[in-house]
């Protein structure tokens, strides 16, 4: 019992590893190699008759079973929650071999039909970098950052493994979570309701998606992701199951909807665990950016292995979304830019369209007779907001952005998001400087998105698609999207990111002293230092490790490859 006792209360903790052990699998062979308490060998004779032979036979069998434990640690494959660096290039991004082994397929071995994390994630089309004859300013636009070396790195601790293999068989306390918003922000909580069923050692029931009031979409879990894939993946960490049991069907349902901000897993395990252990059943609602950011170092990979490997779209969702990504990189080098110009958005941050006051009529009524939409902050004029970098970037600051940037007039970009409030007009200060702009409206031929007409969750999942493989993506505006795809372009091979700083750069817009040089010269210089390189999350409060996964969740230490 006391042994029990001593390995729960290590539940958030990493325990330091010898540098070879982490590289096995707890079972029964290593259990026998390494157990403190091995049952030793008794025969009365032996042990009577012939000490010295004895001893000479106690030997032998300790220099045999050293021997094999050096032979397994040389070749056995890693287990399968690692993926362990492999030795890097130092002046590139990753290795062609690399991106070969990160396909979108799921490799599973025939023995255990256990997935391989290391063909699990998906991943872009190469980049194809600056083609032909180009401008010093062009070929700095399409340059893709020096990776510096990270490669994805699950090496989850021996403690986090020994309890798995109890808590991934929990047939007795059940999660369920009901996860809200858009896409990206039903994903965020997807993460983090897995990372709670860990901390409660809790079987999860498949989420939840609650019908989207905005856009009125009901679509459930499997209609936008692989549910075999997503229990698959996690089946070492959490058990996954589709409902509940018939004998969960009459518990008490409490739903649990006030959650503080950035509770930690402390916090969650005594408040919830002992409720849950009473009454076998745990609701949670309202999740969104409500775990802590910075947790223990196992919790924060098993974030990342949710994001870029559990969470991988459904099969016909996931078809529809390469078929369109490779109808735009066949053709060359693409922008994927995230412009927010819907409704909503005008609504939520108190911005102005831009578009004049007909427009911006319209969204303050809409504001003042739903005022629980709005976000931005209530006590700033919207020059203020604008100039504190709270508002979206309208079409002609993007295009005014780009083009400083050094992006070419016959770019093709492609443009992520809903649609713009003002439509044709909204779009027309971008599409005059950048006329090569499609959506997947434009790429689909007849019928292919019919099945999707009124599933926003799916067509967000197919411009995330199309979006992952572009050369170079930016977000208009900051946003579950933007960081999700900053986080996941990082764990790929840092794909060039570029993201804004509005507060920044909108007072040199506003400047009409300056020619077009010279704020071309002042974009690049502002954003030259954040394109994509690797940068280390820290302890920001509000950095998450999906859009910085380095450290945690890459390394570019020398290791052996899964």
């Amino acid at each position: 019992m006391a042994k029990a006792r001593n390995m729960k209360t290590s539940t958030f903790t990493t325990n330091p590893l010898s540098p070879f052990f982490h590289l096995l699998p707890v079972t029964p062979l290593t259990t026998l190699l390494f157990s403190p308490k091995t049952n030793r060998l008794r025969h009365p004779k032996l042990c009577s008759k012939h000490p010295l032979t004895l001893s000479i036979f106690y030997l032998s069998l300790l220099f045999s079973f050293t021997f094999l434990g050096i032979s397994i640690l040389t070749l056995i494959p890693f287990f399968h929650d690692s993926i362990p660096c492999s030795t890097p290039s130092p002046t590139s991004s990753f290795s062609p071999s690399f991106f070969a082994s990160l396909s979108s397929t799921v490799s599973f071995n025939n023995e255990d039909d256990q997935p391989r994390l290391s063909t699990s994630a998906m991943v872009p089309f190469p980049a194809h970098g600056a083609v032909g004859n180009v401008s010093e300013a062009e070929r700095e636009f399409w340059q893709q950052p020096n990776g510096e070396g990270y490669e994805p790195c699950l090496d989850f601790s021996l403690g986090y493994r020994k309890l798995s293999a109890r808590i991934s068989k929990e047939k007795r306390r059940f999660l369920v979570v009901v996860a809200s918003g858009g896409l990206n922000q039903q994903r965020n909580q997807i993460v983090d309701a897995v990372v709670l069923a860990r901390i409660l050692e809790a079987a999860l029931v498949v989420p939840t998606l609650q019908v989207n009031l905005i856009w009125g979409d009901e679509s459930e879990f499997s209609d936008i992701f692989d549910v075999a894939h997503f229990k698959k993946t996690l089946q070492a960490d959490v058990r996954v199951v589709s409902s509940l049991p018939s004998t969960h069907l009459m518990s008490r349902q409490t739903i649990e909807n006030k959650i503080p901000h950035e509770v930690t897993p402390q916090w969650i395990h005594t408040r919830f665990f002992n409720q849950l252990k009473r009454e076998g059943l745990l609701v949670l609602k309202g999740l969104d950016s409500k775990l802590s950011k910075n947790l223990p170092p196992d919790l924060q990979k098993l974030r990342c292995k949710v994001a870029f490997h559990a969470l991988r779209f459904a099969s016909p969702v996931q078809e529809l979304g390469n078929l369109l990504a490779k109808r735009m990189w066949i053709e060359g080098p693409y922008i994927a830019i995230h412009l927010r110009l819907e409704k909503d958005v005008w609504v939520r941050t108190g911005c102005l369209t831009g578009l004049g006051p007909e427009y911006d009529d319209i969204i303050t009524k809409i504001r003042e007779s739903q005022p629980e939409y709005l976000t931005g902050r209530v006590n700033m004029s919207y020059i203020q907001r604008r100039l504190a970098g709270l508002c979206p970037l309208n079409a002609l600051e993007i295009a005014r952005f780009l083009k400083a940037l050094g992006a070419p007039s016959g770019a093709r970009i492609y443009r992520a998001g809903g649609e713009a409030f003002g439509d044709s007009r909204a779009l027309q200060p971008l599409v005059a400087e950048f006329p090569n702009l499609v959506t997947k409206e434009m790429l689909a031929r007849d019928g292919e998105l019919s099945p999707y007409m009124n599933k926003s969750s799916a067509l967000a999942a197919i411009d995330y698609i199309v979006s992952l493989s572009s050369d170079v993506f930016v977000p208009s505006h900051g946003g579950n999207m933007g960081r999700a795809m900053q986080g996941h372009r990082a764990y790929v091979g840092h794909r060039k990111f570029i993201k804004p700083n509005k507060r920044a750069m909108l007072p040199h817009f506003e400047d009409a002293s300056i020619g077009d040089a010279e704020f071309g010269s002042i974009m690049r210089e502002l954003h030259r230092k954040s394109q994509g390189k690797p940068e280390p999350r820290g302890y920001r409060r509000n950095r998450d490790v999906i859009a910085y996964p380095v450290p945690e969740c890459m390394c570019k230490h020398n290791a052996g490859i899964f």
